[in-house]
């Protein structure tokens, strides 16, 4: 079947800042189209902070209730999508927009409140961003390079009403994991019929853990996902395929508990891909599986599992 592009607009008809399966679909596409999108940043912001600490323009209008979250462009239903088959997203563009900014301290958090930084001013860095060269320079003049991703990728929980864009959840959502750069796979399991599928919540580049809450938030010039029906790979929680291996997202109120369920889900991918039986896996996962914290700040905190292509021969 040909694949289709669909470009859908950035305007307020296809920006919504909840997650929620009563949303009327922005589009419809078929198993294997792909979407183009810009976003905006995570603030809904038209600009980059000022250097004087004046408010800076942002989109309008907003609800203060459906739009209290990140700005997602869709949802996007996918033709023939059902609760419990998988969505295989993958990440084929995204470029940054001009500016960035990161925000440490200012507000109360389990970290921030334990570093100290929970009252007071904020500290705002902002940044350029130059995509063609691959950099992002902060106003000292320091600079690092790009590693672009989108920080929310996913599908709504299946009982109605609204929820907030900010805790992740197995069905995908603000996952903040700094691996799903262009040229990694996502897979998500699907909750609800159509799929519903959003996305935003642009960063530049972020560090494993988020520490300050914040990574470089920007707007995207442009994303491009192309999304795909699998029945053939059923999950309970997120899992990756990168260039160079494969990663499980585990999710929970605690590191333990997300820890416990990334390495769950890489025990099952090496089960399933490499025909392990239960206790090798987990005897070789010892060995050469890395267990990264993906981020700390979101309410629900993840773990990642990494398992590099050639670490068993």
């Amino acid at each position: 079947m040909k694949t289709t592009l669909h470009e859908i607009p950035l305007e307020r008809r296809t920006l919504h800042g909840h997650f929620s399966r009563e949303l009327e679909p922005v589009a419809e596409i078929f198993s294997g189209d792909v979407i183009r999108f810009a976003t905006l940043d995570a603030g809904w912001g038209l600009e980059p902070p000022r250097p004087d600490g004046a408010e800076r323009r942002r989109f309008e209008p907003l609800d203060p209730e459906l739009d209290a979250g990140h700005p997602l462009i869709g949802p996007v239903a996918v033709r023939n999508a059902r609760a419990g088959m998988t969505l295989e997203v993958r990440i084929e563009t995204v470029r940054v927009g001009p500016y960035g900014f990161t925000v440490a301290g200012g507000w109360s958090t389990p970290l921030n409140d334990r570093l100290g930084v929970s009252s007071g001013e904020s500290r705002v860095l902002a940044w350029e961003l130059d995509a063609d060269a691959g950099t992002a320079r902060d106003r000292d003049g320091r600079e690092v390079t790009l590693a672009p991703f989108l920080g929310v990728l996913g599908m709504p929980p299946p009982e109605p009403g609204v929820h907030p864009t900010g805790p992740p959840r197995v069905w995908g959502g603000n996952l903040d994991c700094r691996e799903l750069v262009a040229g990694t796979t996502l897979y998500l399991p699907i909750p609800v019929d159509g799929a519903l599928f959003s996305a935003g919540d642009g960063h530049a580049r972020q560090g494993d853990g988020e520490v300050s809450s914040t990574a470089i938030e920007c707007p995207l010039e442009r994303a491009e996902l192309s999304l795909t029906l699998r029945e053939d790979f059923e999950l309970m929680t997120p899992v990756a395929r990168t260039r160079d291996g494969w990663i499980a997202l585990g999710l929970g109120g605690s590191l333990d508990e997300a820890a416990g369920n990334a390495v769950e889900a890489m025990l099952l991918l090496m089960e399933r891909e490499l025909g392990l039986e239960r206790r090798d896996a987990l005897a070789l996962a010892s060995v050469v599986v890395d267990l990264r914290i993906t981020q700390v700040v979101n309410g629900v905190v993840g773990a990642h599992a990494v398992l590099s292509d050639g670490a068993i021969r």
